[in-house]
């Protein structure tokens, strides 16, 4: 193991450790504490020309925790459901939940009401701040769940005075972006802040080990697991990113674009967390995908930091507002989520003057494993660079024994950063731990003799659409629920935009079954990302000799899908 580790520490940039301290807060808490007291009247957060700083996320916080503490009676450990795209009332909500000592489910807002069910019910939410949106899924599903108390908010809400008032109306009523929904005891988020006003916050002691977040992935079964991340496993990644960008990023002076959706673990260690450890300016972008918009957004800040994936990077450059965009101020770009092309990468750096610095990690792991040092003089584009410190890895082959340098093996990982498992599943928590504590990521890399990784495939089946994973046994349960279909194999095919997407091969039960029809269905019980773009009808599909589908001779006899 020694020779594998040894060439990553010639690329740490002088004055970085090898080993970073863990216990450097006793949680989460303490450190947005210690955050406020050093940062108080600065701006913490900005979305849609409103800002909040340090001090009054402090306070509007500890309102929402006073409300959970004393009219809903929440305690130490009861989760709360958050399902919001990037606005302000996202970092208050969640910074409140974790002072009242709570676990917060990041939901994706995008889901379904079948997906959100599962997640709901596995990990027993007994409440939940959701735009209103989305209320109408919840409508449909909330009796089946354990959720007690509903907290609606609206887009506009943290705007304030006539701004928040036109902004709700035109969302409610001109663009009709939220259908009607019925739950007549739910709670308007801004009045129980002023509720929590009253009311006295009392602090909840926590330690590293108490778990903070559970963050819903999944695996080759496509059951969808509760990553138990901890106060100390966020505390960690935080404390590994801050050491790497520490090369070039000063305190009290960034300006960080958050596009990625801070339910997602990139952005919420990488830019929420990590950002605040330096007393950076977050500007939250709602919507991302209206690029025009986004790039309106960025010709107003002298931004410094911003992170992506591949598909937003290439989205940008693709537009042609992108060039009225001034990034002289631009000092790290950092891409994870998905591979980062070349064409884009190069593209980037020849237009911005600033080269993306790719890393790589998963759920499990708080995300960050590794990462090119940011403003070193090191990326190398193509790579996910080095170990961030206190990370160990092993290449290892299928027989579990470690491959030589330069030689492909799956990654194992060791870390602060590391989950302690999944949540209420010690069978699939054994399944992906080695007996002397290796998490074992499924992704297969190979290490160059200078210490540099690549990611060469995937040893899960998993599809990455943009950056999420979708699980191909998840795709199958639900095509297969339709009355005329007989089976389904589910597979990703490269794409050019978004790294891939998902393709569905089909034997009919019923001869009239048709592609619209098929498609349609798939939209009504599956978010936008896991639809399958492509569906191919056969007359069987290949099988093991116990009657596995076998997706990997479906891949195979793949041709390249036409448009």
């Amino acid at each position: 193991m020694e020779d594998q580790i040894s060439p990553w520490f010639q690329h740490y940039p002088e004055g970085i450790s090898q080993q970073i301290n863990p216990q450097q807060h006793e949680s989460l808490t303490n450190f947005v504490d210690h955050c406020i007291e050093e940062f108080g009247p600065r701006t913490a957060f900005e979305c849609m020309g409103a800002s909040i700083t340090f001090n009054e996320l402090d306070q509007l916080s500890r309102d929402f925790a006073a409300y959970l503490q004393h009219d809903l009676k929440l305690k130490k450990g009861d989760r709360i459901a958050i399902q919001m795209p990037n606005l302000l009332q996202y970092p208050i909500a969640m910074l409140g939940a974790l002072r009242a000592g709570l676990i917060v489910v990041n939901t994706n807002p995008l889901y379904t009401a079948r997906e959100m069910k599962h997640q709901f019910i596995d990990s027993g939410a007994k409440a939940i701040v959701i735009l209103a949106n989305f209320a109408y899924n919840l409508e449909k599903i909330i009796s089946e769940t354990s959720i007690k108390h509903v907290i609606v908010t609206e887009i506009g809400d943290q705007l304030g005075g006539l701004k928040k008032t036109i902004v709700n109306a035109v969302v409610k009523y001109v663009k009709k972006m939220v259908p009607k929904y019925n739950l007549p005891t739910s709670l308007s988020f801004n009045d129980t802040l002023k509720q929590g006003k009253k009311r006295t916050f009392t602090r909840v002691e926590l330690s590293g080990e108490d778990t903070a977040f559970l963050q819903y992935t999944g695996g080759t079964t496509g059951v969808s697991k509760g990553a138990i991340l901890t106060h100390a496993n966020l505390i960690a990644n935080m404390e590994q990113i801050s050491a790497w960008m520490s090369v070039g990023l000063n305190k009290a002076e960034e300006t960080m674009i958050t596009a990625l959706p801070l339910y997602h673990i990139y952005a919420l260690t990488v830019n929420c967390f990590s950002m605040m450890k330096i007393g950076a300016k977050n500007v939250l972008i709602t919507n991302p995908r209206d690029m025009k918009g986004f790039l309106k957004e960025l010709k107003k800040h002298p931004f410094t930091v911003i992170t992506g994936l591949n598909t937003l990077y290439n989205g940008m450059m693709n537009h042609p507002d992108f060039d009225t965009v001034d990034f002289s101020h631009l000092k790290v770009a950092s891409a994870g989520g998905m591979a980062m092309q070349h064409a884009v990468a190069d593209r980037w750096k020849e237009k911005t003057g600033v080269p993306v610095a790719e890393g790589y990690g998963l759920t499990e792991t708080s995300p960050v494993l590794t990462s090119n040092v940011p403003v070193s003089g090191q990326e190398r584009i193509g790579t996910i660079g080095i170990p961030v410190p206190s990370t160990q890895l092993m290449f290892v082959n299928d027989e579990g024994e470690e491959v030589a340098i330069g030689e492909p093996g799956e990654i194992y990982a060791k870390g602060p950063q590391v989950m302690p498992g999944y949540w209420n599943r010690p069978d699939e928590t054994e399944k992906v731990f080695t007996k002397d504590g290796w998490f074992k990521t499924g992704d297969i890399g190979v290490m160059d003799q200078d210490g540099f990784i690549k990611i060469i495939d995937r040893k899960k089946e998993m599809i990455n659409v943009s950056g999420f994973n979708v699980y191909p046994n998840e795709i199958e349960e639900v095509v297969s629920g339709h009355a005329k279909v007989l089976e389904v194999g589910a597979i990703g095919v490269p794409d050019p935009r978004s790294s891939e997407v998902v393709k569905i091969c089909v034997v009919k039960k019923d001869a009239s079954l048709t592609e619209d029809e098929l498609k349609a269905y798939c939209k009504e019980n599956m978010t936008a990302y896991k639809v399958p773009r492509y569906i191919e009808f056969r007359d069987e599909l290949p099988k093991s000799n116990v009657g596995k589908i076998l997706r990997r001779l479906l891949k195979d006899d793949n041709t390249q899908p036409q448009p």
